[in-house]
């Protein structure tokens, strides 16, 4: 059976903590070696991962790169502009050939109906670099970023942190709802009316015994959390860039606000980040900000989760 890793709501408790628990443990034995030396356990090696991009990116390109050169594999890069699929060749054919020639795909898509079209008709496994709807490898890095600020810290699980979410209803926020069942931390929303995450998505979540409170003032949602999560106010795709920057002024994320949740609470952006905008500069740069450990650790989760896709 082919595993594809496409959204967090497919994959059980035990799947995502043993792809936490292989990037902590990939990241540590790696330490003190060049970025490009090989893995003492090159477990991909001979394989290859086709990574396309119809979203323009920096940290999913980098990562999965490095990631699949270090567990001895490589990857064949392609915007969809330099494919035939950027000229209307279909997601399913696109699939059935590269099929024959890769190991696996990881997929930056525009549509997530692109994506589970490639899924659909793949023969290898399909890893979801982002999409419209959701973008579950970097909640991974996000957790795993997380267990190691509570390991040096605080010493909590994740089902035993609050995590606050303050800011676009988008599809970052979405993973943390779709793993918040399994995972078992309670996730407060706080999100202007128009930018909320979707109801159906919410409920889905809650029906699996997810610990979702939603439509939080930011004062209410950052009060005690453990992590305060935001994102860009404008996202790449957004049309509606002067409503948006009049809607989310009283979502930003300032020292003031900071210093209601938790003394030791993380904070995590995915960036690109606009300071000045959805946190300030004192926030973003200050030692509760944990962003360059949460870019980093996109490559550690992510050659986890190429790992699991391939069963090794």
């Amino acid at each position: 059976m082919i595993k594809h890793f496409l959204s967090l709501s497919d994959l059980s408790k035990a799947d995502l903590r043993a792809i936490l628990d292989d990037a902590h443990a990939m990241k540590a034995a790696r330490l003190g070696q060049p970025k490009g030396a090989l893995d003492k356990d090159p477990a991909l090696s001979g394989h290859t991962l086709a990574l396309i991009f119809e979203k323009s990116s920096t940290r999913t390109r980098f990562s999965f790169d490095m990631g699949i050169r270090q567990l001895g594999g490589s990857s064949i890069t392609a915007t969809s502009s330099d494919m035939q699929l950027g000229r209307g060749e279909s997601a399913a054919d696109t699939v059935r050939v590269l099929s024959r020639f890769v190991d696996g795909i990881m997929l930056r898509a525009n549509s997530h109906d692109t994506l589970t079209e490639l899924a659909t008709y793949s023969d290898v496994p399909i890893i979801n670099g982002l999409t419209d709807y959701n973008h579950p490898c970097q909640i991974m890095a996000d957790l795993m970023t997380l267990e190691e600020r509570a390991k040096a810290t605080h010493g909590k699980d994740l089902s035993e942190m609050t995590l606050s979410w303050i800011g676009d209803g988008n599809n970052v926020l979405v993973s943390f709802v779709n793993a918040a069942a399994q995972l078992g931390y309670a996730l407060r929303i706080s999100s202007p009316e128009g930018y909320r995450v979707n109801g159906q998505t919410l409920e889905a979540a809650k029906a699996k015994g997810a610990n979702i409170t939603a439509d939080l003032t930011p004062a209410e949602a950052a009060k005690g959390a453990d992590a305060l999560i935001t994102d860009c106010w404008v996202s790449m795709g957004d049309t509606d860039k002067e409503e948006r920057l009049a809607a989310f002024p009283p979502y930003q994320i300032d020292q003031k606000l900071l210093k209601t949740a938790a003394p030791d609470a993380a904070f995590l952006h995915c960036l690109p980040a606009y300071r000045g905008q959805e946190m300030t500069a004192e926030v973003f740069e200050g030692p509760q900000s944990v962003v360059w450990d949460e870019a980093e650790n996109r490559m550690h989760a992510q050659k986890a989760v190429i790992k699991w896709c391939f069963g090794k």
